[in-house]
């Protein structure tokens, strides 16, 4: 029976998987991205931020009905599978494997450099070895200990960009920048264009992932509203950190006279930090980037996890049990988790840029095919298109949101989009392979039953 074999513990309320989203959403990206976005939007992040948050928005409601009607771990693979086909299914999930398994990869990159910076002798490979090893551990022995130290992580990183606007408020009151934070000139001043506002929110948007990550926990969710619920208030706590916090930096510097190269073309945090409060807050604010970066390794890097085990509960064979088992002990889907840890070592040889360029067509394939399946699910296989309201949500704010995800689309880099299609097209043929040019279905598989056991992965 189902229940004799071990399955994932549901120990996470509402509050333990937001704080996961945001731990995933790394809030103080803001000031890692500020000067290029003031450059991109002629000097109005805050109003980049707030087109994101809308177009994120209209998708992270389609997340939010699909985990109602599918309260699986498995997200866009499962959503896609059971809406449209299995077969697309499984080519969803492939392609959204791009963002998830290198995200965690990512953070263990950005770690590797601060690490660099402070200590240089030390050969950066120790570095990647010593997170990667902490953040699997972690994730392997508890995820509810995961929770609370990403929530712990999240909190510091938060309080310091309570911190920022404390002291960015002085400065305003002190005539620096625009002299007020009431002024309207961070959201929009003569010069402004809508289409380099635009070309930023295509940039900043990657800065809300992590909303649609947290339905990976659906099956460790206390209960069928957690997730849905989670996802809203993920959106809407990280959105008004990136608004306010741009909003208040965008004020104290209007433009970006006194910035370095460096700070125009990568991260901003450390000119902002130093300008604003002095050496000991630029400290303290690289301080709290790290923990941010830390808790994104751990969010990522469990959630990953989840949808392998999805993906391999649902497959045939030896490499799909061993993605299926779950600890007898901890809970917890352990060969999925050292799966991820031995992925995010490739951190050693490889460089940000190269790996940043693959993670956003992951992401946008994920967001487009949510929304669709909101479409498939209600409007053409329920036909509930019978009232303006049904018609709404059925079929307007979902099409708005694979418009929005289209623009998003328009403006990937061409690094992104053609490792993309490498990536997808690989897919593709594994889905060929697994089922035999279409003879063969993939199975689907909702419920926590036929669960390899520790003797059946040996």
């Amino acid at each position: 029976m189902a229940t004799d074999h071990p399955h994932l513990k549901r120990t996470l309320g509402t509050w333990a998987i937001v704080g996961l989203g945001l731990g995933y959403m790394t809030p103080t990206v803001i000031f890692d991205t500020f000067g290029i976005v003031s450059e991109e939007t002629n000097f109005v992040v805050p109003t980049a931020y707030l087109f994101a948050m809308i177009a994120m928005g209209l998708t992270a409601i389609s997340y939010g009905r699909m985990v109602r009607v599918y309260p699986s771990a498995g997200s866009a693979y499962t959503y896609a599978s059971e809406t449209i086909h299995p077969n697309v299914g499984f080519v969803i999930g492939w392609s959204s494997l791009l963002d998830y398994l290198l995200l965690p990869l990512v953070n263990a990159l950005i770690l590797r450099s601060y690490m660099e910076a402070f200590f240089p002798d030390v050969t950066p490979a120790l570095w990647v070895f010593v997170v990667v090893a902490a953040v699997t551990s972690m994730v392997l022995f508890s995820m509810s200990n995961t929770s609370k130290l990403n929530g712990i992580l999240v909190i510091f990183s938060i309080v310091l960009i309570v911190v920022f606007v404390y002291l960015a408020w002085q400065a305003l009151a002190r005539g620096e920048g625009n002299g007020t934070a009431f002024s309207t000139k961070p959201l929009w001043h003569e010069g402004t264009e809508l289409a380099p506002v635009i070309t930023g929110a295509t940039i900043v948007c990657f800065s809300f992932i992590g909303f649609d990550a947290i339905t990976m926990y659906t099956e460790e969710a206390k209960d069928e509203s957690t997730v849905p619920r989670a996802i809203m208030i993920t959106l809407l706590i990280g959105g008004v950190i990136f608004f306010v916090a741009g909003w208040f930096a965008q004020s104290v510097f209007p433009d970006m006279t006194g910035f370095s190269e460096d700070a125009l073309e990568n991260s901003a945090l450390p000119e902002i930090a130093e300008k604003i409060g002095g050496p000991l807050f630029k400290a303290f604010l690289t301080a709290a980037a790290f923990a941010a970066t830390l808790a994104s390794g751990l969010a990522s890097h469990a959630s990953v996890s989840r949808m392998l085990y999805v993906m391999g509960r649902n497959g045939r064979g030896p490499i799909s049990r061993l993605f299926s088992f779950i600890h007898p002990r901890y809970q917890t889907p352990a060969l999925s988790v050292l799966f991820v840890g031995g992925v995010s070592l490739l951190a050693i040889p490889l460089n940000l840029d190269f790996v940043a360029a693959l993670i956003n067509f992951g992401a946008l394939m994920a967001f487009t095919f949510v929304n669709v399946t909101v479409i498939v699910h209600f409007a053409l296989r329920h036909k509930q298109t019978r009232t303006p309201k049904e018609i709404l949500r059925n079929v307007v704010l979902p099409l708005l949101g694979v418009a929005a995800t289209l623009v998003l689309w328009i403006n990937l880099s061409p690094d992104s989009f053609n490792y993309g299609l490498i990536w997808l097209g690989v897919g593709v043929a594994t889905m060929l392979v697994l089922t035999r040019f279409w003879t063969k279905p993939l199975r689907i598989t909702m419920e926590e039953d036929d669960m390899p056991s520790l003797d059946e992965v040996r």
